[in-house]
């Protein structure tokens, strides 16, 4: 369940809040995992606007953009990382309307510590996350299970 920050000089983006959730869609199919609530209400991104002059890079220029992925540690392996960079990217220049901007993203990835993810006050492992999602997906079959089988209950007439 990644959090995702950008960081951008004001008037990057037209479209912040689009630009936030196609990161988010991005990072969640990168990731792998089930489109459960637990987590598509919980990977989220953040669109920071800096004033211009508040960036630079050693040569002065302060048209570039970071985006910092946070997720668990592990969830990520060496060629989901290469998609969510190459993904991210160009959603960045994309969402920018500027291809060069590819040139000038940053995408910096980073892993919190196990037990380092607190949701609802609550500092999990990968394993209270797993068994988080298990429960949601158990819950999500008896419910099928309960509408298959209500569907196929004769009526009763008299």
């Amino acid at each position: 369940m990644p959090m995702i920050d950008v960081y951008a000089a004001s008037g990057t983006f037209k479209a912040k809040h689009e630009l936030a959730q196609n990161l988010a869609a991005a990072v969640m199919r990168w990731e792998k995992v089930p489109p459960l609530s637990l987590f598509k209400d919980n990977t989220a991104a953040f669109v920071h606007e800096l004033p211009e002059d508040s960036l630079s890079n050693v040569s002065g220029d302060s048209n570039y953009v970071r985006v910092q992925v946070l997720t668990p540690v592990g969830v990520l392996d060496r060629e989901k990382q290469l998609g969510v960079v190459k993904e991210l990217t160009e959603i960045v220049a994309s969402a920018a309307a500027d291809p060069t901007l590819a040139e000038r993203t940053w995408v910096l990835i980073t892993e919190s510590p196990e037990g380092g993810w607190g949701i609802n006050g609550h500092a999990n492992t990968g394993a209270d996350i797993a068994t988080t999602a298990r429960a949601e997906l158990a819950a999500i079959a008896a419910a099928k299970a309960s509408d298959t089988a209500a569907e196929e209950r004769p009526l009763r007439h008299g």
